[in-house]
C-alpha cells in the first residue's frame, strides 16, 4: 500500500494509475496534510509520497510528525527545488525527493528503488555492541533502539561491513542508493550527520563516525 498525500487531483490520479499500472500497487489518497495520521493509522502503508505544500498542515510537519511513530519510507514531492527545501525534507526523515515536474515512470521507480532498500532478505550482522537485523529493520547499540530511516539504515550498513575504512562520498552515495543516482556531497554530508547523532545518543560514544580530511568518513564502532 502506498499513501499519496496531494491536494492536486490530477496529479493524485496521475500517480494512483501509474503506481497501480507499472508497479502493481494498491494506494491511498489523502488531500490534506491534517488528515494523513489519521490516514497512516488506518491504511498502515508501506511508504508516502508526501507533496510540502498541502492545507491543513505543510508537508515537512506531516513528515515530523510520521518520523517520530515510524520508520515508514518517506518520499517527499516538492515544486520548490531550492537546495535548501530537498536538504530539509532529508534532515526531517525522508528517504527521497522528487520535484515536479516529474516524469510518473520515475516515480514508480524511486518508489520500487526505496522499497528494495527496506526488504532485503539478509539475517543481520553484529560488530562489538552494535546489532542490525535487517529482516527486522532493527538496529541496537548497547542494548538501545535506534530509529533510523532506510537512507540512514543502508549507511550504518556499510560503515559497519568495514570498521575502519575510509569511505569516499561517492561510495556512501552508491551504498545509500541502490539506483545509483547523484546527489550533492552536501546530502551526504547531512545523512551522516544525522546517523552520528543518532549513533551518540544511543551509544554514549562521541564520533563513532570520523571526518577524515580530503577523504570521506570512517566509522569506528
Amino acid at each position: 500500500m502506498i499513501l499519496i498525500v496531494e491536494d492536486e487531483p490530477k496529479i493524485a490520479q496521475l500517480l494512483e494509475d501509474y503506481l497501480h499500472r507499472m508497479g502493481g500497487f494498491q494506494t491511498c489518497v489523502v488531500n490534506r496534510g491534517d488528515l494523513v495520521l489519521e490516514a497512516f493509522q488506518k491504511e498502515r502503508p508501506s511508504l508516502v509520497l508526501l507533496d510540502l505544500m498541502l492545507p491543513g498542515m505543510d508537508g515537512i510537519e506531516v513528515c515530523k510528525r510520521l518520523r517520530a511513530e515510524s520508520n515508514v519510507p518517506i518520499i517527499m514531492v516538492t515544486a520548490r527545488v531550492e537546495e535548501i527545501d530537498r536538504l530539509l525534507g532529508l534532515e526531517l526523515g525522508a528517504d527521497d525527493y522528487i520535484c515536479k515536474p516529474f516524469s510518473p515512470r520515475e516515480v514508480v521507480a524511486r518508489v520500487k528503488a526505496v522499497l528494495r532498500r527496506t526488504e532485503s532478505e539478509s539475517t543481520g550482522t553484529a560488530t562489538g555492541s552494535l546489532i542490525i537485523d535487517e529482516e527486522k529493520f532493527l538496529v541496537r547499540i548497547n542494548n538501545n533502539n535506534l530509529t533510523l530511516t532506510p537512507v540512514e539504515f543502508a549507511l550504518l550498513k556499510l560503515f559497519s561491513a568495514q570498521p575502519g575504512r575510509v569511505f569516499s562520498r561517492d561510495q556512501l552515495m552508491n551504498g545509500m542508493y541502490s539506483d545509483y543516482r547523484v546527489v550533492s556531497d552536501r546530502v551526504v554530508d547531512t545523512h551522516v550527520k544525522n546517523l552520528r547523532k543518532k549513533l551518540h545518543e544511543a551509544s554514549g560514544v562521541e564520533d563513532m563516525i570520523k571526518s577524515v580530511y580530503g577523504m570521506g568518513y570512517r566509522f569506528e564502532g
